[in-house]
Parts: structure tokens; C-alpha cells; sequence
């Protein structure tokens, strides 16, 4: 019995001195042993192979006012899950429905107050390059998301499309859809949004230049609202019989799709909008949307943050500034392929 006391308290020794290796009373971390956890699928980034010395509060500033975000939020969630295991907490904060910069602002001025270690951030407006520098210079690195102003910022890195160039792809896309010939209808998420404006003017200086048998008969506004989308393609419809295309540059296209749905236009006019959500992919597979763009969404929520505690722990910069997404493009023609009923 004697021995079996003996060796129980010589077990529990053993089990103390492991513990405290593994963490100090602060919650620092020590000789612990880092996890070999997998990327989830759709992340990009993984890990490196370092704990840091005391426990990490990462926030991810985001918006929420259409489906859009649901992925862009399963990224960060996915991360937050990953990141656990590296001793990091990540607190996943929605800005508001409204997209304005003052909302941003709002945002980072409260996450630069609770001192967190980085912040991943959706930037999207000129005005929030400020802010952005003062959390840089009180030494809590800053990663961009999804959209930015046109103002260069402190900002360590940028993960997202080459709007620019995404809106020039959708004006390839019009071009075949109309033939090089017929009426389109604009519908931008947010007049003033960087990415948006850039967007629109991508796809619309590519027509002026390449194709002027088309006509772009207005700009409208929908503040990335299915509904408001739906309201202003049965405008435009109604104003434009002959109208071939409606290319919507942010949230809410698929409210242009069903308008084109319930007015029985489907294969006459078409729409060539962003993101493959899944209210997007129904108006693919039936018809009403010629061409989605891509910009993955989860992907730039994950990796965004797994940057940003790479950088945290290693001192170290990532090897670029801008992270291009790819810029890949759902037609009926691949929908199956891509999206297995």
C-alpha cells in the first residue's frame, strides 16, 4: 500500500510539473508543445509552428446586411475555432448593417481602446485610412478584407479582388451576353465605395472601349438590398423593353434575377453580377444570371486572420501586400459542375 502512495504522488509530481510547463498562472505559454491541427477546407493559410508568449485577442470587424457576409463570417468563425489552438482568441464583431465609414470608425476606435494584438478589418470607404494608421501606430497591426478605400493606408496587407479587374471581366462577360449590341442597366451597391465604383468603371470603360454597340442606359443605387434590386430591374424593364442586361456590381443581385424571373424575361435579359452565395447559384441554374463572379468570401475571413497571428508571433511581414483572390466565373454552362445538386 505504502508503495502504491508512493508511486500515486510521485504520478502527481510528474502531472504538476507538466502543467506548469505548459502554462503559467498569467496564461503565458512556455514549453508547450504546438498543436497539429489542420487547415479547415477553404482556408489557405496555415499556422506556423510557434505559440506566443502570452495568450493573443485578435478582433474581425465586419459588416452583416446581405447573405454576402454568411460566408465571410464562417471564414472568421472557422478561424477562431483553428486559432483556439494556438492559445488566440478571436472576437468576431459585426460593424452594422448600414455600410458607412463612420461605422468603421466607430469600430476600430473601440478595438484600439480594448487594446487587442491585431485587427482584421472591411474597410471598404475612403475616410477609414486614419483610423487605421492610428491603431498601426499603437502597435496593433491591421489586415484588410474584401473591400478598402482608394487612400493608402498603414495597413499591413490586403486580401481581396482586383476590383478593377473583376469589373472588366464582367464587361467581357456583357459583351457575350449581349452580343456587343443593346441596352444594360447599372446597379452598384453604395455610390462612394471604392470597390464598387471600381467595379462599375472596370466593366463600363471596358465597353466604352471595346464594344460601343452598347448602351448603358442609367446607374442606380441599391445599398446591396435584394429588394431594392428587384424594384429598380422592373423599373428599368419597364422603361427599356429591349433592355439585354443588368449587371449588378455588389449585394442583392439575385432580387434583379427573380424580377427578371416574374416579368417572364428569363433567357431575354440576364444578369452578370458578384459572388457565389447560394441565392446567387439558384438564379445560375435557372437562367436568370448569365455570369457570378467569385471573390471568396471564406477564404479572405480565414486567412485574414491566421495572417495576422503569424505576424503577431513571428515579428515577421508576409511576403506581400496585396493577396488577390481568384476571379473565378459560375455560368449555367458550369453551375452543375461547380455546384452538384
Amino acid at each position: 500500500m505504502k508503495r502504491v502512495r508512493l508511486l500515486l504522488g510521485f504520478m502527481l509530481t510528474i502531472a504538476l510539473i507538466v502543467a506548469g510547463c505548459a502554462q503559467s498562472n498569467d496564461g503565458s505559454v512556455t514549453n508547450k508543445a504546438v498543436p497539429n491541427v489542420k487547415v479547415p477546407k477553404g482556408g489557405h493559410v496555415e499556422a506556423v509552428k510557434k505559440l506566443p508568449e502570452q495568450p493573443l485577442r485578435i478582433a474581425f470587424l465586419s459588416f452583416q446586411n446581405n447573405p454576402f457576409w454568411f460566408p465571410v463570417r464562417d471564414g472568421a468563425l472557422a478561424a477562431k475555432k483553428y486559432l483556439k489552438n494556438f492559445n488566440t482568441e478571436v472576437d468576431y464583431i459585426v460593424m452594422g448593417d448600414d455600410l458607412t465609414s463612420d461605422k468603421v470608425v466607430s469600430a476600430m476606435e473601440t478595438a484600439i481602446t480594448k487594446q487587442y494584438d491585431a485587427i482584421a478589418v472591411v474597410p471598404i470607404f475612403d475616410g477609414t485610412e486614419g483610423v487605421i494608421n492610428k491603431a498601426v501606430s499603437s502597435n496593433i497591426p491591421v489586415v484588410t478584407l474584401v473591400a478598402e478605400g482608394s487612400k493608402p493606408s498603414k495597413r499591413m496587407a490586403f486580401i481581396g479582388q482586383d476590383a478593377k479587374n473583376a469589373g472588366k471581366l464582367a464587361g467581357q462577360e456583357i459583351e457575350k451576353i449581349t452580343s456587343g449590341k443593346g441596352k444594360v442597366g447599372v446597379i452598384t451597391g453604395v455610390f462612394g465605395a471604392t470597390q464598387h465604383e471600381q467595379r462599375m468603371n472596370g466593366a463600363l470603360d471596358y465597353l466604352k472601349a471595346n464594344v460601343p454597340g452598347v448602351q448603358v442606359v442609367g446607374k442606380y443605387e441599391n445599398k446591396d438590398q435584394a429588394e431594392t434590386a428587384y424594384t429598380l430591374t422592373k423599373n428599368m424593364l419597364t422603361a427599356h423593353p429591349d433592355l439585354k442586361a443588368v449587371y449588378v456590381t455588389a449585394g442583392g443581385p439575385f432580387g434583379a434575377a427573380k424580377a427578371i424571373k416574374d416579368m417572364g424575361l428569363t433567357g431575354k435579359v440576364k444578369v452578370v453580377c458578384f459572388d457565389h452565395i447560394p441565392e446567387n447559384v439558384k438564379y445560375v441554374r435557372s437562367g436568370e444570371i448569365a455570369a457570378a463572379i467569385a471573390q471568396d468570401p471564406f477564404g479572405q475571413g480565414f486567412d485574414s486572420l491566421v495572417r495576422l497571428y503569424n505576424h503577431v508571433v513571428t515579428k515577421q511581414k508576409p511576403e506581400k501586400t496585396f493577396f488577390p483572390v481568384k476571379l473565378d466565373v459560375l455560368t449555367p454552362e458550369n453551375v452543375d459542375q461547380l455546384f452538384p445538386k
